[in-house]
């Protein structure tokens, strides 16, 4: 599909690594909650561009992407820098294996993100089918610092009885420090929601992050006995089965 030229309407630093920006989004343009897509900046003539999660969710009038900034990096030196009214170029086919139709119907839908891995996640969460399709919604984000933990204000004004947040913050100071991959695998995520232990039979688990958390939790789920989602069938837990850089 080709590119488009579209226009960058807000722009919001997080952290001195993360921010998060706004573009138009194309009337024809169509995708999965969950998914990815190519987005680029022209230099010189030449589109340099990567794949970056969708963080609005289907149904919202602007399409909105969480980056990490690399000051050496090709793409985000350059991109952290865009204001409104900037163009950002857009490839017309989102894609990805963290949408709903990835893995089977469930109970529990639990989440584990690391970084700007968060950005499919985001799409979900706000996406009220997410909420529809599971009794239970659980993300839970690991960062490093406070700063990092993007849309938090807006996470924690969404927590109920169904939907649980629990940010994780590994190198200061802060009330939950463990890793989310750690919650999950020694059961004290479950314990501390006040849930039963993640069950493969009815739960399912989406998994976005750093490839050696992914590559801990898929390994770990399956010796416990959970199928991957992949080329031979919907399973019940899912990785981000492309390569997708959010900081390059």
């Amino acid at each position: 599909m080709p590119y488009t030229e579209q226009t960058v309407q807000s722009v919001r630093p997080w952290s001195d690594k993360t921010f998060s920006f706004t573009l138009s989004r194309p009337q024809d343009f169509a995708f999965a909650s969950g998914e990815f897509v190519t987005l680029g900046l022209k230099r010189e003539g030449r589109l340099i561009a990567r794949a970056y999660s969708i963080v609005s969710a289907a149904n919202q009038p602007e399409l909105e992407f969480l980056s990490i900034h690399v000051p050496d990096g090709p793409l985000t030196s350059q991109l952290v820098h865009v204001q409104p009214g900037d163009s950002v170029w857009l490839n017309g086919k989102p894609t990805g294996s963290l949408t709903l139709d990835h893995v089977q119907p469930g109970r529990v839908l639990i989440m584990i993100a690391t970084g700007t891995g968060l950005a499919p996640f985001m799409s979900l969460v706000r996406d009220p089918e997410t909420h529809a399709r599971f009794e239970t919604v659980v993300l839970v984000h690991s960062v490093r610092t406070v700063a990092e933990l993007a849309y938090r204000d807006e996470l924690e004004s969404r927590v109920n009885g169904r939907f649980h947040y629990v940010p994780t913050v590994t190198r200061e100071p802060f009330p939950t420090p463990e890793r989310g991959s750690v919650l999950f695998t020694s059961g004290a995520l479950f314990e501390k929601l006040g849930l039963p232990a993640a069950d493969p039979a009815h739960d399912r688990v989406m998994i976005c992050g750093n490839p050696e958390m992914t590559r801990e939790m898929t390994d770990f789920l399956k010796a416990a006995g959970w199928t991957l989602t992949n080329h031979r069938g919907i399973g019940n837990f899912t990785t981000e089965l492309a390569f997708v850089t959010h900081h390059a």
